[in-house]
């Protein structure tokens, strides 16, 4: 049974008040920036054990009829085919992944900004392909010297040359598919128009990371310092806030060093500024929201050291900087844990020393691990995912869930039609074998119905998966770590 340290309940309903307390302090309307991910917050249920990935959007449920989304993607981004790292789609296709979602709960999407708009040709196909879907666009241009510039970004030629988004209800989130979106600039360009136009309307910025009413150095913040490495983000004490109220809260260096320009900013749009510090900005009741500190500390260090696993591997890839992963060891250090306080890496590691292949290990909620090595049938993440549903269900080790009869025709298939080299099966391979069998045999049936329960649990594996087997492990749930090497010395790896 896994432990659980957060009040999710209490989380929304907390958080959903203080919108409407927002909405209602400026006099009925509320441009509302969502940081991080809105409907599969999966960094959060991780470090937050309780903490149900769409919380932000149940939340959001509780204002539906109040409630506009605004979607916000950087043209430069598409252009460049910018990925989701966690769910490896491009920013455009999770624009349209979002909207989708959005639609299905009853959430109304009100229009799509493309920011940093400079012509980009895949930016205008894109906006295209969103007017003949029959959604509105929009765009906003890069204004020079922004944000330092205030008197002309708050002019004629700067955020009056940005389309004004025609809104229709009081709360207007503006979210996005991924960092850089522009989604401030978005809500501070809004800001300018409403007043020109003169509408009355208030900027927020909805937080769960860092929380600012936990120590600095609190495992939960440190773990969001590991997990922004790449943007260098630092997690610092607010002065404007000790200043304001003498009381310590938390916040992020990029918070802190823009805060005087939007002070000042929000003085050119109205005249006055209506917050004190950048904490001030932020609605964010989560750790108001946390029943267990115990929990939350050991599930927060896991993922410091899943994040350190995580920039070794990109670094190796080529897609991101080895001193990330040396950033995120200095925070391990911080918190005192190490990659041997990650036992699925550690029995991995030792079987595959043990048979000379690749293995994988994974570790169930009642702490026993299960390890998976390399055959002729299977490759070691396939082998584990079979022996830890076969525990799970009770199923003895000696008894075949997928007969080699089964195996074999679908390892020709792969390599004699398809053109694979590697005949082994992947993960999505003989989960689908397994469903097959589960028509005919009652033993594959009970191993099947153990998938669900592989959720939220860590594996390892000891070389750089593929990413058909990374994308499964996440589906299923799965918090994969992999050591920075590949299985052979190939300069293709696919």
């Amino acid at each position: 049974m896994r432990k659980i340290g957060f009040d999710n309940a209490k989380y929304i309903r907390l958080q959903s008040q203080n919108i409407r307390d927002r909405i209602a302090m400026f006099g009925g309307k509320l441009y509302l920036e969502f940081g991080g991910k809105l409907f599969d917050d999966y960094h959060a249920s991780r470090v937050l054990p309780g903490f149900e990935p769409d919380a932000k959007v149940k939340m959001l449920l509780e204002l539906k009829d109040d409630a506009e989304i605004v979607i916000a993607i950087n043209a430069d981004a598409i252009e460049k085919n910018k990925r989701r790292g966690d769910l490896g789609i491009t920013y455009d296709l999770d624009t349209l992944r979002l909207i989708d979602a959005f639609r299905g709960i009853g959430l109304y999407v009100g229009s799509v900004v493309i920011t940093q708009y400079t012509g980009q040709p895949s930016a205008l196909a894109f906006e295209k392909r969103l007017t003949q879907l029959g959604v509105k666009v929009y765009r906003h241009y890069p204004i020079a010297d922004y944000p330092s510039n205030i008197s002309f970004i708050i002019s004629d030629e700067g955020f009056g040359k940005n389309d004004y988004i025609e809104t229709e209800r009081k709360l207007v989130v503006v979210t996005a598919p991924g960092p850089g979106s522009g989604k401030m600039a978005t809500c501070l360009s809004q800001l300018y128009h409403e007043n020109k136009r003169g509408i009355k309307a208030g900027y927020a910025k909805f937080e769960t990371f860092p929380i600012w009413n936990i120590p600095l150095k609190h495992p939960v913040n440190v773990a969001y310092e590991a997990a922004t490495a790449d943007l260098n983000d630092v997690n610092m004490i607010d002065p404007f806030h000790l200043e304001a109220y003498g009381k310590t809260t938390v916040n992020y260096n990029r918070d802190i060093e823009i805060f005087p320009v939007l002070n000042a900013m929000f003085e050119a749009i109205s005249g006055e500024s209506p917050y004190k510090s950048p904490t001030d900005m932020g609605v964010n009741m989560a750790g108001f929201a946390i029943s267990d500190n115990d929990v939350v500390c050991e599930a927060a260090k896991q993922e410091i050291i899943r994040r350190y696993y995580a920039a070794l591997v990109s670094a190796r890839q080529g897609l991101g900087e080895q001193n990330d992963a040396y950033k995120i060891e200095l925070l391990m250090n911080q918190v005192g844990v190490s990659t041997s306080d990650r036992p699925v890496a550690a029995a991995a590691l030792k079987k595959a020393e043990e048979t000379g292949a690749p293995a994988t290990a994974i570790q169930l909620d009642d702490g026993t691990v299960i390890t998976g090595k390399t055959s002729s049938l299977l490759g070691a993440s396939s082998a584990m995912l079979l022996n830890s549903l076969k525990v799970l269900a009770g199923i003895p080790d000696d008894i075949n869930l997928i007969s080699p009869t089964v195996i074999e025709p679908i390892q020709k298939l792969k390599t004699g039609i398809m053109g694979n080299h590697n005949p082994r099966l992947h993960t999505d391979e003989i989960l689908i074998a397994l469903s097959i069998c589960a028509v005919t045999s009652d033993v594959a049936k009970m191993a099947l119905e153990q998938v669900k329960n592989l959720r939220g649990l860590e594996a390892h594996s000891t070389v750089i998966l593929s990413r058909v087997d990374e994308q499964v492990f996440r589906k299923l749930g799965v918090n994969l770590t992999c050591e920075p090497k590949y299985q052979t010395k190939k300069l293709y790896h696919n």
